[in-house]
C-alpha cells in the first residue's frame, strides 16, 4: 500500500503544518529553553512565544480539571492549539473495552479547551496486539457526538500495521500516527485529512538527538504530506535532554525553506 490514503475529506490545495513538542514543564528545560529566573507559572506564556502548539501528556496520567484546561487556555494566543493525549485508564488499563464513560468524562474536560483542543492522541501500549473489531467498536463510540474532532492512534505492536487496520482507521477519519524511535515500529501512512508525527529519539528513547540529515529528511516527508492538501502535527519527544526544544526549532525552519515549503 502507499503511503497515502486517497479518500481523505476537505482536502485543501496545501496544507497547514504546526511543529511543537510533547509538553512543556520540564524541569530540566531551565536553563537550557526557559530562562532562569522565569517563574514557572509563565513557561507556557514563555514556550507560546516559540512554538504553536504541544501535547499534553499529563492528561496520559491524570485527569485534568476544567479549571486546569481553561487556565492554559487563558494564558496561549488565540490560534494556539493544544493536542490531548487520552488517558492511560482507556488504552492502557481498560483496552478501549466499556470505556464509553471514562471516554466521555475525559472529553468533556478537555472541551474546555474551546477553540484551542487539536487532535485525540491514542497511544497503545506494547503489548495490545491488534483487535480490528474492538478498535472498530471503540471508534465508532467516539465517533457517536464527536464527528469532527480529530483522533489519532499510535501503535506500538507489529500487528497492527496492516491494510485492514489504515481502511478502517480511513473509514472513521482516525490519522495513523507516525511515531519515529528505534524501538517501535514505524509506517509513513496517511489514513486521515491529517498527518501527525512524533519523534521519540532513534538511538536512546526519548533522550537522544537528530541530526540535521534526519531532520532534512523528514522535513522532506512532511513538505509532501503539505504539497498534498493535508495538515500535519509535528511533536518531539525526546524531551530528557532538552533536544526536543532545540531539533523542534531546526525543523520549523527547514519547513520554513523554499526548498521544503509547501507550494
Amino acid at each position: 500500500m502507499g503511503d497515502k490514503m486517497r479518500t481523505v475529506r476537505h482536502r485543501r490545495e496545501s496544507g497547514r503544518i504546526l511543529v511543537g513538542t510533547s509538553g512543556w514543564t520540564y524541569g530540566s528545560w531551565k536553563g537550557l529553553f526557559y530562562p532562569v529566573g522565569l517563574p514557572n507559572a509563565r513557561w507556557l506564556e514563555f514556550f507560546t512565544g516559540q512554538f504553536p502548539t504541544t501535547e499534553v501528556n499529563y492528561s496520559f496520567y491524570h485527569l485534568p480539571k476544567p479549571s486546569t484546561y481553561e487556565k492554559w487556555a487563558s494564558q496561549v494566543p488565540q490560534d494556539f492549539i493544544f493536542s490531548v493525549k487520552a488517558s492511560r485508564y482507556i488504552t492502557h488499563v481498560k483496552r478501549l473495552k466499556d470505556v464509553e464513560d471514562p471516554w466521555r468524562l475525559f472529553l468533556s474536560h478537555a472541551r474546555s479547551l474551546g477553540t484551542h483542543l487539536g487532535p485525540i492522541l491514542f497511544q497503545f501500549p506494547e503489548s495490545f496486539h491488534r483487535d480490528d473489531d474492538r478498535l472498530k467498536d471503540f471508534l465508532e463510540m467516539v465517533r457517536r457526538g464527536s464527528s469532527r474532532l480529530r483522533l489519532v492512534c499510535e501503535f506500538r505492536h507489529e500487528s497492527w500495521f496492516s491494510t485492514g487496520v489504515y481502511r478502517l482507521l480511513n473509514r472513521l477519519g482516525a490519522a495513523l500516527c507516525i511515531g519515529d524511535s528505534g524501538r517501535y515500529p514505524r509506517r509513513d501512512v496517511v489514513t486521515a485529512d491529517f498527518a501527525y508525527v512524533r519523534f521519540h529519539g532513534r538511538s536512546r528513547l526519548f533522550a537522544s538527538n537528530y541530526t540535521r540529515r534526519e531532520l532534512d529528511e523528514e522535513a522532506r516527508k512532511v513538505k509532501g504530506y503539505l504539497r498534498d492538501g493535508y495538515d500535519a502535527y509535528v511533536y518531539f519527544n525526546n524531551d530528557a535532554e532538552g533536544h526536543a526544544v532545540a531539533n523542534a526549532k531546526t525543523f520549523m525552519g527547514l519547513i520554513e525553506k523554499p526548498s521544503v515549503r509547501a507550494r
